[in-house]
């Protein structure tokens, strides 16, 4: 029995320290996903250790030490994504329509042919904007009956999983298609523009995962995400950042995107939102995310019931506060986050200025924002040479190759 839970405690000890190693191959960055497994495993370990083993023995003692070591240093990565963390945003205080943004993300599945599910599912919560991913050519068909509601869109259908869709009740304007790092997995950018007149810089981001099946290495990925982050950390006005990041909110290379753009994370202090898989409660993970700037608090989040999907819908309301002050909520980055951030991005032909700004940096005096550190404010609008009303989409064929 000694040697069973010596190997046990030896494999949780090791996939526990394995993330340490900043090493960029999937099967080290793997083990960043199942931490709330590994945590779980963990109490019970313990639990049998302390039932079966003679703790008079000094190697018991030990095994029971490395267990307990391991089981604080994952609860460390878990326990702000519960109610024992403070919220690191605001709930807000009263619901203005005038002022708020609800996005519903959600990754379809290609293969996925349970489309009403997915419509009922929009009709029933009718958030402003829907994102969807992994969204094909049989998809966008299917979605098109939306635009009745959501007359302002962005369209990208691939059939390689990574189409891509924005449908939207809220006038879009600047909207790119991009290619930043891989030349066939799109991001989107746009500029909504809220019924109050507030003008919010989006980006839809759906990178590859590090796996045997996509790419043997995270590079791609955190090369996306960090410049992405590097690009709204200079953002005047308010910002979100949302999509399966196919990521999980506690690894290192999110906790270092947050520090990088400074964006806020809704789920800190509520809960994990866990949305993939949706066919095995016991191993799920939160891989879709929305990160924003310090100008919104949160009227609501909640995960949507199964569609069909592997992944489940993520719903989150927010609410534009002018005189927001959760200013150094976020997590703050230091030489040592720079310098990382600086290698991921260097590894590809990729760079900060290939990231759009919709909106720019276009001012207007009916709309204040406070600025960081500045003692002051900053006006920031929709500049109308970028308005598109009449254009209401922007579609990108299969098989384009390229930057857009």
């Amino acid at each position: 029995m000694l040697t069973l839970i010596a190997l046990v405690t030896a494999f949780l000890a090791v996939v526990t320290l394995l993330p340490l190693w900043r090493n960029e191959h999937w099967l080290v960055r793997s083990m960043d996903f199942p931490r709330l497994q590994f945590l779980v495993l963990l109490v019970l370990l313990i639990a049998f250790q302390l039932l079966l083993l003679d703790l008079s023995d000094p190697a018991s003692v030990g095994l029971l030490a490395v267990a307990l070591l391991c089981l604080v240093y994952q609860s460390w990565w878990i326990i702000p994504y519960s109610p024992l963390f403070p919220c690191e945003v605001k709930s807000c205080r009263v619901t203005d329509a005038e002022r708020s943004i609800a996005i519903m993300t959600a990754n379809v599945l290609a293969s996925n042919r349970n489309a009403a599910a997915l419509l009922a599912l929009v009709r029933d919560s009718r958030p402003d904007i829907l994102v969807t991913l992994e969204s094909d050519q049989w998809w966008q068909a299917q979605l098109d009956s939306l635009e009745g509601d959501y007359p302002h869109s962005i369209k990208c259908p691939l059939d390689n999983l990574y189409g891509m869709h924005v449908y939207s009740r809220l006038p879009l304007s600047d909207c790119h298609t991009e290619f930043l790092v891989e030349d066939d997995k799109p991001s989107m950018h746009a500029l909504a523009t809220l019924p109050s007149g507030c003008g919010v810089r989006l980006h839809f981001l759906h990178p590859a995962p590090p796996s045997p099946t996509e790419n043997d290495s995270s590079s791609p990925r955190d090369a996306e995400l960090i410049v992405v982050g590097k690009s709204v950390a200079e953002a005047p006005g308010p910002v979100i950042v949302t999509g399966d990041l196919n990521d999980v909110a506690w690894s290192e290379t999110t906790r270092l995107f947050r520090k990088i753009s400074g964006l806020l994370d809704p789920r800190v202090g509520r809960g994990m939102f866990n949305s993939f898989h949706a066919d095995y409660w016991f191993a799920r993970w939160p891989l879709d995310h929305l990160f924003h700037s310090h100008h919104f608090t949160l009227a609501k989040m909640e995960r949507l019931p199964s569609f069909g999907s592997d992944h489940f819908a993520i719903y989150t309301r927010l609410v534009f506060e002018a005189d927001g002050d959760q200013q150094g909520n976020g997590l703050e980055a230091e030489q040592e986050d720079l310098a990382q951030a600086r290698e991921k991005i260097d590894q590809h032909d990729v760079t900060q200025a290939d990231v759009p700004e919709p909106g720019g940096r276009a001012l207007n005096p009916s709309v204040r924002y406070p600025l960081s550190g500045a003692g002051g404010t900053m006006d920031f609008r929709v500049p109308e040479r970028i308005m598109c009303a009449e254009v209401n989409s922007a579609v990108i064929e299969p098989g384009r190759e390229g930057r857009g």
